[in-house]
């Protein structure tokens, strides 16, 4: 399949799909982008494997196999976290700071370590062969939360806005975490040796906040002497870009320094509003960078689910479902518990008590494109048995996130909000 037919075929199933849902289903639309293009996907694997020819079945997995980790990591991300950074709230964000620096950093790291010890376990239950190293990068993978699953969906739910904020802020941060981390086990797994997480950290988040912003202050004076707002989208393109590219050839966190870039031209074209208004009065920037995010997730979402069209079974398949949820859930619940402990009550945001706070962060935990990116890269290095669990539960652990999780956190948080109202009417009681 050629590209253009491949995007052809890809702006069709969003029409399409993004329609049929407007008229009929009323999902929220990336859930059901997801959703739909899954089961267009297993419809047309069904169809292969009933209709016994080999060429029909080698066509419909090569429709799948169209470098999805290559278009994710080489190209699109960078403009995605861009894109979603420049949404970030500063004032709800420097307000919650130290929840989102521990839930981006600790969170991820013990969640990624218990999934693992968790699912060593599972692994011998039912007698997969996989040492604890090959199980903790499986927790870096599916551990750190999606920002682009996040900022795609949780906008749209109507959650509050100070818990909209740390959600988003710690998806979009969380991330550097987590491929540090998966960089550092991958080279323990592969035997090529960083030695000292520590120092790799510091590095991927240090050299990533040096470079972006240092290029992003080059950039954004350049922006100033030009009063034409196309040169600004065009500018802002080159810094995200120029930026994640000196990064990733320098050992650096390009997803860190993505979400930077992002951040420091959102406050500085804040600081230049009113000049903005006489030069830009249609918004122009503003307006593109959310049409280019809501494409870029839809794209997204819709390649994740043809990308299944590639997809083989591991050894004892439907034991690992349950599984990757089981593991998934108690993961990332004790990552936050942990981080939450730290924060203090008076600390976390909205009221919340730190039972509800943990359980809302648990299942408001979406995965997407980049752990599929990341479990795509350890055909490298993995046997072939191994690879295949790897990304059995990758998908598993997405599906399960974007999809329940995806369309029943409205409910929970519903639920949350009137334990929240009871219990603090029990405690004005109380105190009276």
């Amino acid at each position: 399949m050629n590209l253009m037919t491949f995007i052809i075929l890809i702006l069709f199933l969003i029409a399409f799909i993004s329609i049929m849902n407007e008229k009929f289903f009323h999902m929220q639309n990336d859930i059901a982008l997801l959703f739909f293009s899954l089961i267009i996907s297993l419809v047309l694997i069904s169809a292969g494997f009933f209709s016994g020819s080999e060429v029909i079945k080698e066509k419909i997995s090569n429709t799948g196999n169209f470098g999805f980790e290559s278009y994710l990591m080489d190209f699109v991300l960078c403009f995605m976290l861009f894109a979603g950074a420049s949404k970030v709230n500063m004032k709800k964000f420097r307000q919650n700071i130290k929840a989102i620096s521990l839930l981006a950093l600790l969170a991820t790291i013990v969640s990624s370590a218990v999934y693992g010890f968790l699912f060593r376990l599972s692994a011998f239950l039912i007698g997969i062969n996989m040492d604890i190293w090959t199980c903790i990068l499986l927790g870096c993978i599916v551990s750190p939360t999606d920002p682009i699953a996040a900022t795609g969906i949780l906008n749209k739910l109507g959650l509050s806005k100070n818990v909209t904020s740390v959600i988003e802020n710690e998806s979009l941060f969380n991330d550097g975490t987590g491929v540090a981390l998966f960089v550092f086990v991958k080279s323990i797994v592969s035997q090529n040796g960083e030695s000292n997480f520590i120092l790799l950290m510091l590095k991927e988040v240090l050299g990533a906040f040096g470079v972006a912003i240092a290029v992003s202050f080059i950039l954004f004076r350049l922006l100033t002497l030009s009063g034409n707002p196309l040169n600004h989208l065009l500018i802002s393109f080159i810094d995200v870009s120029l930026v994640y590219m000196i990064c990733e050839h320098s050992g650096f966190s390009g997803v860190i320094a993505s979400v930077v870039c992002g951040m420091y031209f959102s406050y500085k074209m804040d600081s230049i509003k009113r000049r903005r208004m006489v030069e830009d009065p249609h918004n122009l920037y503003i307006i593109f960078w959310e049409v280019a995010d809501n494409i870029f997730n839809s794209v997204l979402f819709v390649m994740i689910g043809i990308s299944v069209l590639d997809f083989t079974p591991a050894k004892k398949f439907l034991l690992l479902i349950p599984s990757g949820i089981l593991c998934v859930i108690l993961s990332r619940f004790a990552g936050t518990g942990i981080s939450a402990l730290l924060v203090g009550k008076k600390r976390i945001p909205s009221s919340y008590s730190t039972a509800e706070f943990v359980t809302l962060m648990t299942w408001s935990a979406l995965k997407g494109g980049l752990s599929l990116a990341l479990a795509m890269s350890t055909a490298e290095f993995l046997s072939e048995e191994i690879y295949l669990t790897v990304m059995n539960i990758t998908y598993i652990t997405i599906f399960f996130t974007v999809i329940v999780q995806g369309l029943t956190i409205k409910s929970g948080y519903s639920m949350i909000e009137k334990h929240k109202a009871k219990r603090i009417r029990a405690e004005s009681e109380k105190a009276r």
